[in-house]
């Protein structure tokens, strides 16, 4: 199985999962891409490619790891409907610009949406994006 077949096959089980457990299928929601490096200089370059591309990048944030040595991770972030299809053009999108800086491509995540909230956890949807 490839790497690709994986990740739809992942998003597919994560969707699903949302879903079944009563999250908002009609919801706008915040898609964040986690991505690590162990090379500060190599993850700036990915972030930057990404905002290129026209999606928010957060702010990067460092850790150890097992051995003791320093990794680097960020998440490059879209809102979006909950569909697989979306979520599969972003994947295909990120992916070799995240090889090209041999950086590490690490899943993504959401946040449950509840249908009978008035507001989301930023704000009506549509909100969480500056429009300036």
């Amino acid at each position: 199985m490839s790497v690709l077949t994986a990740l739809q096959q992942e998003t597919r089980e994560i969707i699903d999962d949302l879903l079944n457990d009563g999250s908002d299928p009609n919801a706008l929601y915040i898609i964040e891409h986690h991505i690590s490096h162990h090379d500060f200089d190599k993850l700036e370059k990915i972030a930057l490619d990404a905002f290129k591309l026209g999606y928010e990048v957060s702010e990067a944030e460092e850790f150890e790891n097992e051995d003791g040595g320093e990794v680097y991770c960020f998440d490059i972030i879209s809102e979006i409907e909950l569909k697989a299809e979306l979520i599969d053009a972003q994947q295909n999108e990120l992916l070799p610009l995240i090889k090209k800086h041999q950086g590490v491509y690490d899943g993504w995540g959401t946040y449950f949406e509840d249908p009978n909230a008035d507001e989301d956890e930023y704000g009506n949807d549509g909100e969480f994006f500056d429009e300036d």
